[in-house]
């Protein structure tokens, strides 16, 4: 790279044809590429639909990647590698309208909104809660009723609680598809009165639970703080899991 003074600015030579440029606006932000061949005059049309100012009235500053001003892109005619543009500088996107509206667009309180109290809404045959109703689909599925029944039961989940006791190696099934089960030791089985039903208290291996076994001022069993967790019964597993070994060479502590 070769940059060299003008009198109106810095120009860079650059043998990289296309530049990567986070562009913020009063309402939003986004990374873009941009070719260094195009002109001003192109750039604000393409940059129109994306911060949503008209052309006419568009100003674009530059900023370094350390966010440090540098210029402001006034010349329709010259490109934009003429400009000390780099990877990971910033384009401001400004409207110079004296008449605009601020945040016209963007702010939803100026948006006249459609209401409907509970009771109308509930009332209409034509709601998505009343298809889901109708078909029992979705919260309203018979499946559903029954996990719900089973969480505010007071004996809920009491025969998936009998299958685990203290000191059992387990698994609890991760939260998400993407996500990977975590393992501990048992150390609590039965009610509690955070919630009805039947619990089961984990020491994870590794600090990725909530407490220390206490919850809400009553303390149900003992491990290090963040290594706690109340989960129910159906989502433990039990058998053989010992504590996986993080033995790191140093070559792999380099890309932690």
């Amino acid at each position: 790279m070769i940059s060299f003074g003008t009198n109106q600015s810095v120009v860079q030579l650059d043998s990289k044809p296309v530049v990567t440029v986070f562009v913020t606006c009063e309402s939003s932000s986004s990374e873009r590429r941009f070719n260094k061949d195009i002109t001003i005059g192109s750039l604000k049309e393409r940059l129109e639909p994306i911060t949503g100012i008209p052309m006419a009235t568009m100003q674009i500053k530059l900023y370094d990647r350390n966010d440090q001003f540098v210029c402001t892109l006034n010349d329709n005619d010259k490109k934009l590698g003429f400009y000390s543009v780099m990877d990971y500088g910033r384009l401001q996107v400004d409207d110079l309208n004296p008449y605009r509206i601020k945040n016209e667009w963007t702010d939803v309180s100026q948006v006249k909104k459609f209401e409907i109290s509970e009771d109308e809404y509930n009332k209409r045959n034509d709601s998505v809660r009343h298809f889901l109703q109708k078909n029992k689909l979705g919260q309203y599925s018979v499946e559903n009723q029954r996990h719900l029944e089973k969480e505010n039961d007071p004996e809920g989940y009491f025969e998936e609680a009998q299958q685990i006791k203290v000191g059992d190696r387990c698994e609890v099934n991760a939260e998400s598809k993407t996500g990977m089960p975590k393992r501990g030791t048992v150390k609590y089985v039965g009610k509690t009165e955070f919630k009805p039903g039947y619990w089961i208290g984990i020491a994870y291996d590794e600090p990725q639970g909530k407490h220390n076994g206490t919850v809400q001022g009553k303390s149900y069993f003992s491990c290090l703080p963040k290594y706690g967790v109340f989960v129910r019964p159906n989502k433990v597993t039990v058998g053989d899991f010992p504590e996986e070994d993080f033995d790191f060479d140093d070559d792999d502590l380099d890309e932690l």
